[in-house]
């Protein structure tokens, strides 16, 4: 996939397009579908597939702040549009100046003249422009005018309701990554660098732990969880814990990462963890001994847990 960060950059290498245009935080499974129906519709077409997305998130430039936590960084979100096979991701920088172009400009000029559309895929409820005013019907009048089609899917529906990011976000939080899956169409995951910590891991408890400090904003409810590791070119089992050490004396919030059967020097390498299933809230134990108890007992449920096929990651 190619990614560029400017409309010039590949207007000139361009003919006619399919695109779909989008934050994609999570590119999650209602994303999916909107890019399978690009990749689709170009193929049947003979045009280029494109992804149109933005960096900063809009919400950042309007409002100012940086919440809710995104599921998904720049980086993860290109990488996830590379895997979903679309040829070409357009990262257009937000700015209050883009905001406040009229849906018509925004259209003409960036989608129209720049990236040389002539079909556009959005979802159900897609609306853009200042005053949100680019909607369905708009766009529809905008074909009829500058020469291009625009199709809209239905939402996705998964036990119950529509996918979307805010649901996503709201499930990690609430540390149901197990039900977040089949919305993400795969596991949630927090990308990190292994930093020292207080070493009580292994010295102390006889389980080694990588100190995680998260690159990812969204790290799920503090509890323990079943995980899978990437460290270089290797998946590792793991036993995940999020929280504040109470046995030790509140601290501050911490992710430690035990990779079963796993011996090594991790500190300073990026590691990527995969959160499979909470086992347990965090809780204050009375003290070494208990612990290391309950850690053996989680170690035990959490290996059960990865060796489901369901668990697996593909």
């Amino acid at each position: 996939m190619i990614v560029v960060r400017s409309i010039e950059d590949i207007h000139d290498a361009l003919t006619d397009t399919c695109l779909t245009i989008g934050n994609f935080d999570g590119v999650h499974m209602g994303h999916a579908r909107l890019l399978r129906r690009v990749r689709e519709r170009a193929a049947a077409t003979g045009m280029l597939s494109l992804a149109v997305t933005f960096d900063p998130h809009p919400r950042r430039v309007l409002l100012e702040k940086n919440e809710p936590p995104l599921l998904t960084l720049t980086e993860q979100k290109l990488e996830l549009l590379d895997q979903s096979g679309v040829q070409v991701a357009v990262l257009l920088p937000f700015t209050k100046a883009l905001a406040a172009l009229a849906p018509e400009d925004f259209v003409r000029e960036k989608l129209v003249t720049g990236l040389c559309m002539r079909e556009m895929i959005i979802g159900y409820d897609y609306a853009f422009g200042k005053g949100r005013k680019g909607n369905f019907e708009l766009l529809t009048a905008l074909g009829v005018k500058y020469g291009f089609c625009v199709e809209r899917l239905e939402p996705v529906i998964i036990d119950g309701a529509v996918v979307s990011s805010t649901r996503i976000r709201d499930m990690v939080q609430a540390g149901e990554v197990w039900d977040a899956r089949p919305l993400l169409g795969r596991f949630y995951q927090v990308r990190g660098t292994v930093v020292r910590g207080r070493d009580r891991g292994g010295r102390l408890l006889g389980f080694p732990t990588a100190n995680l400090a998260p690159a990812d904003e969204l790290v799920p409810k503090p509890g323990v969880y079943a995980v899978w590791v990437d460290v270089g070119e290797r998946i590792h089992p793991g036993v995940t814990n999020i929280g504040y050490n109470p046995t030790f004396g509140n601290g501050a919030l911490s992710i430690e990462v035990h990779l079963l059967d796993f011996t090594g020097d991790l500190y300073g390498q990026p590691i990527r963890v995969h959160f499979v299933q909470r086992l347990r809230s965090e809780r204050k134990f009375s003290g070494v001994e208990e612990l290391s108890a309950r850690i053996r007992e989680d170690i035990r449920i959490g290996r059960r847990i990865l060796a489901e096929p369901e668990a697996r990651i593909a």
